[in-house]
């Protein structure tokens, strides 16, 4: 492996970086964060026309056909830019486990509208890592039933992906027997929902859970890893501008030393990102321990990241008045997903030695 970014993936995290500058700026966000969706459809069409939806969908189904690196550069800068969530639930988990279903016709269907950004599919695999009261959907003579917390983007979504015993269920959300119900958190920018389901007909049922569930993890960990470098810019921009005594913040040894702490914990964790996204296409049987190590070890670290440019900030970072409140939001709610650091870790080390290829 060649341990680095290729001309073309600066070139596309440099494209993505500008596109998300002039259409979703910070005044943007904290408008998507009072709706009901939390979707911004000029910004979708933009990710769409740009290719970027459809990274991961082969060139014969019209998408990219990119790399998963490729394709976790986007999630990294739409977390840079607190974008909208559905491209983690739609463009990554949702391609992967339409791509690897197995179901031809399936694939012809869904992907090409991945792609042109013409569906979004809520994902709800958080009973897949933990179980919960209440909560569970099951197969009954070819019918779903029960329910699924905290179904990510599920919110106004065309489509579902939920984890069942008997597999992967991805049924139309828009159909009866469905029922969607809003859930509040504390990141405005992506939304959750309770999923309710009555007799339901799904449309497949992907045995492609692993996989699926690897994904999502890599992806939120880059989503991490960007909100936690815009923290970085942040707060070192706030030190450079507030005065004390006469002299800028940053000009003390206190605040200098936090901002390379923040800096240096930044680099191993890029590596151990791209290296997880390395393994997903070329290392399968690396592939589920390192997502796990990688989700874990980001969270940690971006949390510490989004506490520290806040303490830099004298605290007040986290009030709505600074920006820093998205990513500090954002962090907090992405930690848990598809498993907090400890219980990854502790699924990374079972799996150490003997995990089976994706």
């Amino acid at each position: 492996m060649d341990f680095g970014l290729s001309d073309e993936q600066k070139l596309l995290q440099d494209t993505m970086r500008k596109l998300l500058g002039a259409e979703f700026p910070t005044t943007r966000a904290r408008e998507v964060s009072k709706t009901a969706s939390a979707h911004d459809a000029a910004l979708w069409k933009s990710l769409a026309e740009a290719g970027a939806l459809g990274a991961l969908v082969p060139e014969q189904h019209g998408g990219a056909g990119l790399s998963f690196l490729d394709a976790m550069l986007v999630a990294e800068e739409i977390g840079r830019a607190a974008g909208p969530g559905a491209y983690v639930a739609t463009a990554v988990m949702g391609s992967v486990a339409v791509a690897a279903s197995g179901h031809e016709a399936l694939a012809k269907e869904v992907l090409p509208e991945i792609a042109a950004g013409t569906t979004r599919i809520g994902v709800g695999l958080a009973e897949a890592t933990g179980a919960r009261d209440g909560a569970g959907v099951r197969l009954d003579h070819g019918r779903l039933e029960g329910a699924a917390l905290f179904v990510l983007d599920a919110v106004e979504a065309d489509r579902l992906l939920l984890h069942t015993a008997a597999g992967l269920a991805l049924v139309r959300a828009k159909t009866g027997g469905v029922q969607v119900t809003p859930l509040a958190s504390v990141d405005g920018t992506r939304r959750f929902a309770e999923v309710r389901l009555s007799g339901v007909e799904p449309v497949a049922l992907v045995d492609a859970l692993p996989r699926v569930l690897a994904a999502g993890r890599i992806a939120l960990a880059f989503d991490s890893l960007g909100a936690a470098e815009r923290a970085l810019e942040l707060a070192l921009e706030y030190a450079s501008q507030r005065k004390q005594f006469g002299r800028v913040i940053g000009s003390f040894q206190a605040v200098k030393h936090m901002l390379a702490e923040i800096a240096a914990a930044l680099e191993p964790a890029r590596s151990l990102a791209w290296y997880a996204a390395h393994a997903f296409d070329a290392e399968p049987r690396e592939a589920a321990r390192m997502a796990a190590l990688c989700k874990a070890h980001l969270a940690e670290t971006a949390t510490e990241v989004l506490r520290k440019a806040t303490e830099v900030h004298g605290g007040i970072g986290f009030t709505e008045q600074y920006d820093l409140h998205l990513w500090f939001r954002r962090v907090a709610l992405t930690r848990p997903l598809l498993g907090g650091p400890e219980l990854l870790r502790e699924e990374a080390t079972r799996l150490r030695g003997g995990a089976p290829s994706l």
